[in-house]
């Protein structure tokens, strides 16, 4: 097992380094010109930042939903100020670890906000990630940046304007960490990366992303969405329900394919060859990079009595064999930090 992970390790930087500056460039192009759209009710979608952001306003407060790139803190805080004068902002959640989500935790901390997210995200923030795939390394956020609300298990929720908001983790997906955010009364869905509507999902290899518990959680909000629920995802336009199925479709058949070439001990040059991503890289893209991740992070998956999981929902026998656990849900045995910092 150890010189196989070194090989994933060496092999996610080798396929990672020529691809990087299109996936993570919202970070370098954080702009410090945001504006303000209208989403539904209560809600209202920041553009302009390193990633969507999302402002709750009720009487005299405020909540935000990821808080972009530290780049964005000052152009966020004047916005704010701007549109919701005497308003008091209560609250952040983290959708998950990463900066261009997380980089206004520090300016919340700051005024005394609660910033809300799942343990796995505020422990990937107080350490070095050495995201090999993508050939960079991640220092440790200081205390004052940290989420101070954190959970493990259970779904959540959080009292705001007479209403509750839900926030429910979502299993080891497009990190370990992810959790959706949702606002009923609105029918919105806040998914972060674990959505990538028209695009090729980034499976972050770094901190136990993989593509079945990414499909996993696709179903998990599908389940509770519905023709007219607004999802939100980490970057990009406001999606829906199909756009949500479609990338869940793509994903269960990349591991479905998968999941042949790991039976029959193939290689990843074979997987390539029966093209599995042949019906949507006209609409989303180069897969290169994702079908490499996707490839070598399903390692850890194996699970040598059930197979390799798709992330799909138990079959019609009820028996979780080859391709059907529950949904996002690892195999038992799963290592803790399988795919992840490989010190």
């Amino acid at each position: 097992m150890g010189d196989r992970r070194q090989f994933l390790q060496n092999s996610f930087a080798a396929a990672g380094c020529a691809a990087l500056a299109p996936l993570y460039a919202p970070s370098a192009r954080a702009s410090t010109s945001l504006k303000l759209v209208p989403l539904v009710g209560r809600l209202a979608l920041v553009e302009g930042a390193a990633a969507n952001i999302v402002v709750a306003s009720s009487g005299k407060e405020l909540v935000l939903v990821d808080g972009g790139s530290s780049v964005d803190a000052k152009a966020l805080s004047k916005l704010l100020d701007a549109h919701y004068p005497g308003q008091m902002l209560r609250a952040v959640f983290n959708t998950h670890w990463h900066w261009i989500q997380t980089g206004f935790n520090a300016t919340a901390r700051a005024r005394g906000v609660d910033v809300l997210a799942h343990e796995n995200t505020r422990l990937w923030l107080t350490t070095t990630v050495h995201s090999r795939w993508e050939h960079k390394v991640y220092p440790p956020q200081p205390a004052a940046a940290l989420p101070n609300r954190t959970f493990f298990y259970g779904p959540q929720q959080f009292e705001f304007g007479g209403s509750k908001i839900d926030y429910v983790h979502l299993d080891p997906a497009h990190t370990d960490g992810d959790i959706y955010v949702r606002f009923p009364e609105e029918n919105v869905l806040v998914v972060g990366d674990v959505l990538a509507p028209g695009r090729y999902p980034i499976i972050d290899a770094a901190t136990n992303g993989w593509l079945g518990g990414i499909n996993g959680a696709l179903h998990t909000i599908g389940e509770i969405a519905d023709a007219n629920t607004r999802l939100i995802p980490g970057s990009g336009p406001v999606a829906g329900l199909s756009q949500l199925k479609e990338q869940e479709e793509m994903g269960v058949a990349v591991m479905t394919a998968m999941g042949q070439v790991y039976r029959k001990g193939g290689t990843f040059e074979e997987f390539l060859a029966a093209k599995p991503t042949a019906d949507y890289d006209a609409k989303f893209g180069d897969p290169s990079l994702f079908l490499q991740v996707a490839f070598d992070t399903a390692w850890y998956q194996v699970n040598p009595m059930g197979g390799l999981s798709t992330g799909e929902p138990m079959g019609a026998g009820g028996r979780p064999g080859f391709g059907r656990p529950p949904p996002g849900r690892p195999p038992a045995g799963r290592p803790a930090n399988a795919g992840g910092q490989g010190q």
